[in-house]
């Protein structure tokens, strides 16, 4: 696959995702749950849920609210879409400002940089058009447009998959939580699997309901 396939691939992935977002947003939560059980990861759950709690209060509680109370939302969910929503617009804007023919006539395929806005999930298949080469009334991508939105679409689609727990990855615990071997262990998480640790010196594997294997 080709970079221009590629980045017109993770476009239309955040657009799929985007419906995912929606619905987490709606579910407060604390992330992916790297080593579940695992006396490091739960003390800084504990302080997670802590900080996360104090901020829903605070903004249910803010005498500016007026009227019934605002559901609580996820936080983490809610920066995710809002700074992806904003990467999205700000380079449609600028694809549009520099490439897109001024006509006095409208057309489908324009995008209109002021006024109202179409959602991230449109705004995101524009731009995927736009980097598979679809005809609009403007100029195609110059090589430097291609490499700058190649590099939105995948950190936006890397935040969103962090964010909904959808890729694997592994997470050092760090010196402060060393295995008793002295080894560091590493937390295993993501992709719909149950979370488990590895310490790298002496093997053991613990999964959320204790040790697995030494």
């Amino acid at each position: 696959m080709n970079a221009t396939a590629t980045t017109a691939g993770q476009l239309q992935q955040i657009a799929r995702h985007w419906p995912d977002l929606t619905d987490a947003l709606a579910t407060p939560g604390t992330g992916p749950g790297y080593g579940l059980g695992i006396r490091a990861y739960l003390a800084t759950l504990e302080q997670h849920d802590i900080t996360e709690a104090a901020a829903l209060r605070a903004l249910e509680r803010d005498p500016a609210q007026l009227g019934t109370r605002p559901v609580p939302i996820s936080l983490r969910v809610h920066d995710t879409m809002r700074l992806v929503e904003a990467a999205l617009y700000e380079t449609a804007d600028q694809i549009a400002s520099a490439n897109q023919h001024s006509v006095n006539t409208s057309h489908p395929h324009r995008w209109r940089y002021t006024g109202h806005r179409p959602g991230a999930p449109w705004t995101a298949l524009w731009l995927s058009a736009r980097a598979d080469g679809v005809f609009w009334p403007g100029r195609p991508l110059t090589e430097p447009q291609q490499h700058h939105l190649a590099a939105i679409a995948r950190g936006a689609l890397h935040r969103i998959e962090t964010t909904l727990d959808l890729a694997r990855h592994a997470q050092p615990l760090g010196a402060e939580h060393p295995c008793q071997c002295g080894g560091t262990i590493t937390l295993h998480a993501g992709a719909g699997e149950k979370p488990v640790a590895h310490c790298g010196k002496c093997g053991a594997w613990w999964t959320e309901n204790g040790v697995i294997a030494a």
